[in-house]
């Protein structure tokens, strides 16, 4: 990744997460490395003082953020720190708490507003507690629900590494209500959605995507499940017609265990763990959550708040730091997108297939 002298570097907005996790430890070991701030600017949304409690609970003493009060003092060569809040928290590593849950919330809020109001360029989540961070202000069953509620948009869970992209149809519904939870009009729109943004997001001209069927074989022609025939079926007929290119549904055994997924672009699962498995098995530590559909690019690691290693120095950084490279990738993307089909004589002599 090469960055032009004279081209503004991209602000990444990061939220801190549970700050009894492993988010400030990840945040701090990506930005050690000062060879990355030569592609960003990056601005910790968060409290000098958290930040100081787990540079000392790891032995970082060495690493210092560039503490600011406003984001005009921005320091383009340095990590940055804005305080969103100023009174003491305690802290307690490795458990969940009401104080983990309730600045997580704080930190993504901020976040966000300055997100929206144009103030940085992209978003870097570090993992919250789903369960702590619930509030009168939060009442999602997660960070994607949040923030299509809070920017728009339709979105869709996108899990990425280098030879996979799996979205998900439905994202955090316990199994027991997935079935009813699908419809061949979601996943229509879910499809509709993963097409755009592999183009303008990914730089793909022509999506090749696979589907997943819910059932064990595909439902075995009704014997185990009519909802391969009569809900996703006709939902991939429906794709194609309208110009996406979507072949299956695929049983997931099979299609993972032939590697069949190498020749797509994009899998779509029918759920949470139907996705994440294979995932997560394939990915080694370097996957990325990305929040695909939104007007705005919003990356995360794919792990949690790792409360059993918080505060040991054994978190490794990698997933974060994957996370920071694509959303500075997919926010170049997306503008080069934006100019080349707002100009179709461009576009023309644009990238080849891929």
């Amino acid at each position: 990744m090469t960055q032009p002298s004279d081209t503004p570097k991209i602000r990444v907005g990061i939220s801190v997460g549970d700050i009894n996790g492993v988010g400030m430890e990840v945040i701090m070991k990506t930005f050690a490395d000062k060879r990355i701030l030569d592609f960003c600017t990056p601005v910790v949304f968060g409290s000098s003082k958290v930040a100081s409690y787990h540079r000392k609970a790891l032995d970082m003493l060495e690493f210092n953020f560039h503490v600011i009060h406003n984001l005009s003092e921005l320091h383009d060569h340095k990590p940055n720190l804005i305080n969103c809040w100023k009174e003491e928290v305690n802290i307690e590593l490795g458990k969940e708490t009401p104080e983990g849950g309730k600045y997580a919330f704080i930190s993504l809020e901020h976040a966000c507003k300055a997100l929206k109001d144009g103030e940085v360029d992209v978003l870097l989540t570090a993992p919250i507690n789903k369960h702590n961070i619930q509030s009168d202000d939060f009442k999602f069953a997660g960070h994607t629900e949040y923030l299509e509620n809070y920017f728009g948009g339709k979105s869709l869970m996108l899990l990425v590494n280098e030879g996979l992209r799996m979205g998900l149809v439905t994202g955090h519904v316990p199994i027991a209500e997935v079935a009813k939870n699908i419809s061949t009009e979601k996943i229509l729109d879910k499809l509709e959605v993963l097409n755009t943004s592999l183009k303008q997001d990914f730089a793909i001209r022509k999506p090749k995507i696979a589907i997943l069927g819910l059932n064990p074989h595909n439902g075995d022609n009704g014997i185990i499940g009519e909802e391969d025939s009569t809900i996703i079926k006709p939902a991939v007929e429906a794709a194609n017609e309208k110009g996406i290119l979507v072949r299956g549904p695929y049983a997931a055994d099979g299609f993972f265990g032939s590697e069949g997924y190498r020749e797509f672009d994009a899998v779509l699962a029918m759920y949470h763990d139907q996705g994440l498995v294979p995932f997560k098995t394939l990915s080694f530590n370097n996957g990325v959550n990305f929040t695909a559909g939104l007007p705005v690019i919003r990356t995360s690691p794919d792990h949690g708040t790792g409360y059993g290693i918080a505060g040991k120095n054994e978190a490794s950084e990698s997933s974060f730091r994957q996370a920071l490279y694509m959303a500075i990738d997919l926010y170049k993307n997306r503008n080069e997108y934006k100019g080349l089909t707002a100009n179709p004589l461009r576009f023309s002599k644009g990238r080849k297939d891929s």
